[in-house]
């Protein structure tokens, strides 16, 4: 079995309201955009991913991963690992693109991914993680209709300038919604973006002082409230924190993210798949979490493609019993619009997930979906990488690369 088909999609969903998330602050988000892959095999099994984009910046991704990938065999991850780094050397992020070969051999084994990674299938408690920064007053009301809607645990955002506000958004909160809802709070500071509003970068002696004041106000934990390269500076607040201190969501993979269980930085590590090397590279996470006794929660806020990565790792994990992030700030960012052309992934009325399963990552496109929101903007194929290949390089060159190729597969 091997790729014989790549095609890459601009798809981008227009929001009924608009989002304001607090990870790029005063930032209008008006749509949904990612990037879609879908590979397909010699033998028709079709896998896969999608990545998280601002607009159309991957324009370029297909020349620059498609003759990596074009030809390689799903099954060898670690081959695929390598040529998505090595790809990478330019700056691109690539990570994302992994997960579509684990949904070709889910597909092909006829199994859900996270069976093949040794997990069951399971209900899941949720989180309702919040996305945007609102008056504490008014999100008290929000969180405590989210509580009668079964979710049992919450996560704020803080992004004040003053340390002194970001203190009385938890205290408001904590004071209204009482004990009916356990809490943590994102401070997004591990790669703080700045482009609209400029909103100072925490030191340690702010996040110490912080973290004491979430312990005041019973916050459960309190996630990336520094730099997220700042290793050093994580480890010594996780060293003094009375509340857990969790990060390392986008951190680039095993190669960044042993140094922070080294360096001991965190009570929870919350890599994303779509984004921190992957799924093979989220295991070996995961597995190190374990052995470490060190707990192990994904951060999943990207689109619905990204949530069902993510899903599958959590249910890989047979002990992990923590609550799993479920994105949604009402009414702009919903299931509708989070997950644009799959199917909405919704709650019960406990506020838990029933397992999928659905061979591969969990998911189907809805193909007219995709048409209505989606725009292809690369395809290969073998016979059309040939052509390419004869055009830049000339018949000569294209023929002593096929030749050397060949004699590499031998």
């Amino acid at each position: 079995m091997k790729i014989s088909l790549i095609e890459l999609y601009h798809v981008s969903i227009p929001l009924r309201h608009t989002f304001w998330p607090s990870w790029i602050p005063g930032y209008p988000q008006t749509h949904n955009n990612f990037t879609l892959i879908r590979l397909v095999t010699d033998d028709g099994i079709e896998g896969y991913s999608a990545g998280t984009a601002m607009g159309k910046e991957r324009e370029g991704l297909g020349e620059l991963i498609g003759g990596y990938l074009l030809g390689s065999d799903p099954s060898d991850i670690g081959q695929i690992q390598g040529l998505l780094k090595q790809a990478g050397i330019l700056g691109w992020r690539n990570y994302w693109i992994e997960p579509a070969f684990w949904d070709i051999l889910g597909k092909q084994a006829g199994k859900p991914v996270y069976e093949l990674l040794g997990g069951e299938a399971r209900p899941i408690d949720l989180y309702c993680s919040t996305g945007e920064m609102h008056a504490p007053e008014h999100r008290v009301d929000e969180l405590l209709a989210m509580r009668e809607r079964g979710f049992k645990t919450a996560k704020l955002r803080v992004k004040n300038r003053e340390l002194r506000e970001d203190i009385r958004h938890i205290e408001t909160v904590r004071k209204g919604v009482g004990d009916r809802l356990a809490l943590g709070v994102d401070a997004n500071q591990g790669w703080l973006v700045t482009i609209v509003d400029k909103i100072p970068a925490w030191d340690l002696k702010r996040a110490k002082e912080f973290a004491a004041a979430c312990h005041v106000s019973n916050i459960g934990w309190l996630e990336e409230p520094l730099d997220s390269h700042d290793y050093d500076g994580n480890a010594a607040l996780k060293k003094v924190s009375p509340v857990k201190i969790s990060g390392a969501e986008l951190n680039y993979g095993w190669d960044e993210i042993k140094i922070m269980l080294e360096k001991d930085c965190f009570h929870v590590y919350q890599p994303d798949a779509t984004f921190a090397g992957g799924i093979a590279q989220v295991k070996q996470v995961m597995d190190a979490c374990r052995a470490r006794d060190r707990e192990y929660s994904p951060h999943t806020w990207t689109n619905g493609i990204g949530f069902h990565v993510n899903w599958n790792m959590v249910l890989a994990d047979r002990m992990n019993r923590l609550p799993l992030e479920y994105p949604l700030e009402e009414p702009s960012w919903t299931p509708e619009f989070r997950e644009g052309i799959i199917a909405p992934i919704l709650p019960d009325a406990d506020g838990r997930l029933h397992p999928f399963r659905r061979p591969g990552l969990g998911f189907e496109i809805d193909k007219g979906l995709l048409k209505k929101y989606g725009k292809r903007f690369f395809r290969l194929t073998e016979w059309r990488l040939k052509l390419k290949v004869i055009r830049e390089k000339g018949l000569k060159t294209a023929l002593d690369l096929k030749k050397r190729k060949e004699e590499r597969e031998k």
